[in-house]
This record gives C-alpha cells, structure tokens and sequence, in this order.
C-alpha cells in the first residue's frame, strides 16, 4: 500500500513538470489555404515570433509541414490552481503589448488570463491594470492611465451620405483625433449607417436654404449620354438635380456608369460658364476607358482560385490579379507586389470605380493587400479563401486594415 501512493505522488510531480515544460509550444500542421499570418492569429502570437520559433527566413509555406506554434493548452491540476490563485500580481499593459503576449511572459493561457481578469474580449490598453499569476519584474511600471471616460453628455450620431470625420467633428465641436479615439477607429473610413459616439449636441449653425425637390415631369426628361470623365455627381450638377433623384430616374442601385450608358435627365443642360481645369496628376493610364475595361477584365476572373504569387488564370494573389486586369485592360505595367502598385498611385478623395483600394498590416506590416473598387463601397479582389471575389468596405476587417483609394499614375 506504502508503495502504491509514493507512485501516485511521483507521477502527479512528474505530469506537473512536463506540462509546465510545454506550455509555450506545441506542433501545426500546415493545411492547404494557410498562411504565417493565418496561424499567427489562431495561436495568438505575430507572424516575427512564429519565424523565430521555427528558424524561417521567409513567409513561404508547404502544406503538411511542421510548425512549432505558442500558446498550447495546458492542462490546469488542482495544484497549479491553487498556486494560480494564491499568487497573482499586477502587470501594467505597455505599448506593444497583447493578451497572447503577456500570457506567454507569465506562462500561463489567454483564456485563463482573460478569466482572471473577468474579459470579455482581447482587446487591452496601454495603462491597463492586468492580475497575472506569479511575480512581475521588479521595474517601475509606467503609471497607470485612466481608460476615456465616456462624457454624459455623449450622444449617437448615424452617418450620411457625404459625412467625413471632419465634417462630423466640426459639427460637434470635436478634433477628428477626438472623434476616432471615442469611437475606437483605426482609420478614418465611415461608412453610410454608421453609428459614431459623439460629445453633446450639434452645433447650432443657421441651415442654408435648400429649394424643395419637386418630383421630376416623365414629358420634361430627355437622354444623356455618358462620357469619358463622367461621373453621376458631375451630371446630376450639369442638369440641376439632386444624385438621388437620377439614381431613381434610371433605376441605379450604385454610383457606377460606363462610357455610351443612356441616361435620363430632367429637362435640359444648366448654362454654365466652363470653369479654368483644375490640375491634375499626369497619367499615363486614362480614367474613363480603362476604368471600364480593369472593371470588366478583373470580373472576367470572378472565382478563379487564390495561388501566391499566381498571376495567371490558374491562379492569382492579390497583386498578380491586378498586374493581369490592368494588362488586360490595354495599361501595360509591370509585375509589383501591393507596396510596389502602392507606390505607383496616387491619392484620390472621391473615388470612382476603377481606383485601386489598398489596406495595410493584414498577414505583414505596411501595404499589405490591394484590390478594384466597384462602387457602392464594394471592391472585386483575390481572396485567399475565395479566390477572385467581391467584399464590401464597411466589413470590420476590411475597416481596421484600410489605407485608402488611389490611381495609377
């Protein structure tokens, strides 16, 4: 009997120790569709320390390889409860940090992390007060910043068409930095419906007198057709109509027309004096035409399969797919990655479809991913799980890694 219980305890000792030993790794493999940023993100760690861990010199990957991956399970013993329980201290959330990384450095689970702490979600702030089991280093920790407290006077404000953050936050007396930080923004894309928390009321400025739009007479519209540098804002202007009001005359469900489109217009073209040309960028690569035709050749590849650096129709990433639509289209360029194309383009403020749409810090930090807008805050580019296919901007992904519209030069 003596002999039985000196084994138990042994093994329990033993079991403690080899899970105490594995806590930070355990093994992956790679599955079709994968990708260092993809596996990063499941095991809660970034895509640097996941090609220390494994010695890698580049983000190329093969399906079944063997990856050591952070973060593994551990079992909790009533022991390590126990000491869990009986010796936390407080760590303070620096710049930099995240819940898988200050797991890791305490040798313990997000997900027990997160219940010690009673989180509900991953999200941290630098100043954050956070229980951590065992002793921190003995440092002085930065002092602790208060989380924003919300005014009681905030408000809820739903965005429009034509809102811009400055525009909202001139209306409500606030800096744009003020705005993003209240509403936790990483970017300042909004989108149509949006809801914005915002400071007190708006601004009592005095309205400029708008003239009441009356409904449009079917024997007073005549045709128009669409040129090259048309928009539906431009046209609308040149026949004194509102951008709604032509949209409902033709049945438009989106901004986007195309060179020889009819249109119906209400009565006949505004005299106006033609104004001096503003200046624009020099191009190589006309707006109308090619806009239509990128549009038409990325659209022509809808669903062909996601394959890195593919830049055929056997398969695209991001930025073969636009070096073939833009080829496609009668623009001869070369072969860039997205910061190449990136760097190739210049900013627009009012994009029409045919722009390039570029995000930054997806599976790499900087210019990461790039696709075509096609209207209606929608854009056509190579899905790693997709393939060629259409997503909307104001998907919360799309939203926190977004940089902005750009032409080609």
């Amino acid at each position: 009997m003596k002999k039985t219980i000196v084994r138990a305890v042994s093994t329990a000792a033993f079991l403690s120790t080899v899970y105490a030993g594995s806590a930070y790794a355990s093994e992956h493999t790679v599955q079709k569709g994968d990708s260092l940023w993809k596996i990063a993100t499941k095991y809660q760690t970034t895509v640097s320390e996941l090609k220390n861990l494994n010695n890698l010199n580049s983000d190329f990957l093969q399906v079944n390889q063997k990856l050591q991956v952070p973060g593994a399970a551990q079992p909790v013993t009533t022991a390590v409860a126990s000491k869990t329980a009986s010796s936390t201290s407080v760590y303070v959330v620096k710049s930099g940090d995240y819940l898988g990384k200050i797991a890791n450095q305490f040798s313990t689970t997000v997900k027990d992390l997160k219940s010690l702490n009673g989180l509900n979600s991953d999200r941290i702030y630098m100043g954050q007060a956070l229980k951590v089991p065992g002793k921190t280093e003995t440092t002085t920790p930065a002092p602790a910043v208060t989380p924003p407290v919300e005014s009681t006077t905030t408000s809820v404000y739903t965005v429009v068409r034509g809102d811009t953050l400055s525009k909202i936050g001139v209306q409500y007396k606030m800096s744009v930095s003020e705005l993003k930080k209240l509403n936790s923004l990483s970017s300042d894309m909004i989108y149509v419906g949006q809801k914005l928390k915002v400071n007190g009321k708006a601004s009592v400025t005095t309205p400029t007198p708008t003239t009441p739009v009356t409904p449009v007479d079917p024997a007073k519209t005549s045709e128009y057709t669409v040129k090259s540098g048309d928009t539906l804002g431009k046209i609308s202007q040149q026949y004194k109509m509102t951008l709604q009001k032509l949209k409902e005359l033709n049945g438009l469900k989106s901004d986007m027309i195309y060179v020889g489109q009819k249109l119906k217009v209400a009565g006949e073209s505004a005299v106006v004096t033609t104004p001096a040309p503003a200046p624009t960028p020099t191009t190589t690569a006309p707006v109308g035409e090619f806009a239509t035709a990128f549009i038409e050749a990325a659209q022509s590849v809808m669903g062909v399969p996601y394959v890195w650096a593919g830049s055929t129709i056997n398969g695209f990433d991001c930025s073969g797919f636009i070096y073939y639509a833009a080829n496609k289209a009668g623009y001869k360029i070369g072969r860039y990655s997205a910061a190449g194309y990136h760097s190739r383009s210049f900013y627009v403020d009012q994009p029409q479809p045919g722009d390039l749409v570029f995000f930054e810090n997806t599976y790499k930090a900087g210019i990461s991913h790039l696709g075509i807008y096609i209207g209606d805050n929608q854009f056509i580019h190579a899905d790693e799980k997709k393939g060629i296919t259409v997503s909307n901007l104001s998907n919360p992904y799309y939203t926190a890694h977004f940089d902005g519209f750009k032409r080609f030069y």
